[in-house]
């Protein structure tokens, strides 16, 4: 049967009962409308929806009018859960799986679940929908035809820094979530590690205060160290690499950073030498006369 086909479509409207395995169902990243029909189908007839927080999905089927039975499948009670799914989906259930919002496994649990099924030989059927990472990156403004999604940073600044020098080099947009209250030090170490870049943060989308903010890196961590943590979900988004010659004050920036960040006068060139594109030899040499200094 050619690809596309209605039975290549498993839970179409009106076919009474869906084929067994596990559907990743997109749920609304804030507007409850925000939800597509195929998802709502699955939704009602699923024989078990699988969820975050039973309260936040309970509400938004209520607002679709959907009653459907809900169990509870989060970081905290996984490993218990995980095989009474796998158990069900060996009986030939369909369940779906949601994430309290947006698309399930990006920065929520699912992943493990999933890498089971599959090993077991179930099938996996993706139902999509909302991203907050996706509708960040279409309104910010920046190139959207190469990105890299990084998740969540550490919360610490030291470890924060060296995550982001590890995405440094890469040629595109990056995206990651952040907390509100570590948002304005997470957009000066940006700055400090990726450059003072073009970037956005999205917070709050698709809701009534929805709000995306574009600066240079630098002016964005002063505006929220001074205003305070904003209220919402945050995406952070930031432009690609600014391909500009490096000064003998840049490298020696960059070093300075890479030491004080514990790196060793090896690594600490290999790095700047990567990120700003000069030789090797000429970083490490610098990164030696720095380390003599201190």
């Amino acid at each position: 049967m050619a690809e596309g086909s209605e039975a290549s479509h498993p839970g179409k409207l009106g076919a009474g009962k869906l084929d067994a395995g596990l559907y990743l169902v997109a749920t609304p990243i804030g507007n409850a409308r925000d939800i597509t029909l195929r998802a709502l189908d699955v939704l009602k007839m699923a024989d078990a929806v699988a969820c975050e927080d039973t309260r936040t999905t309970a509400k938004l089927l209520a607002i679709h009018g959907i009653r459907a039975p809900l169990l509870a499948y989060h970081d905290h009670n996984a490993e218990k859960q995980r095989p009474l799914l796998l158990e069900r989906l060996r009986k030939g259930e369909a369940i779906a799986l949601v994430s309290d919002a947006g698309t399930p496994l990006v920065s929520d649990p699912g992943y493990k679940l999933v890498r089971e099924a599959i090993a077991a030989g179930h099938r996996v059927f993706p139902i999509p929908g909302a991203s907050a990472s996706l509708a960040a990156l279409t309104v910010a403004g920046l190139p959207t035809d190469r990105f890299a999604f990084l998740g969540f940073p550490p919360p610490k600044s030291a470890a924060r820094r060296r995550w982001l020098g590890e995405a440094a080099a890469f040629p595109g947009t990056l995206l990651f979530y952040e907390s509100p209250q570590r948002l304005a030090e997470s957009l000066a170490d940006s700055a400090v590690v990726l450059g003072d870049r073009p970037a956005a943060v999205a917070r709050e989308l698709t809701k009534l205060f929805e709000e995306t903010r574009r600066e240079r890196l630098s002016v964005l961590a002063a505006h929220y160290a001074e205003a305070g943590p904003p209220k919402g979900e945050v995406v952070v988004v930031v432009g690609p690499p600014e391909e500009t010659a490096a000064s003998a004050a840049d490298l020696d920036a960059m070093l300075t950073d890479a030491l004080g960040r514990g790196l060793s006068v090896k690594d600490a060139a290999a790095e700047a030498a990567l990120r700003l594109g000069v030789p090797r030899k000429e970083a490490y040499g610098r990164a030696l006369a720095l380390a003599k200094e201190e």
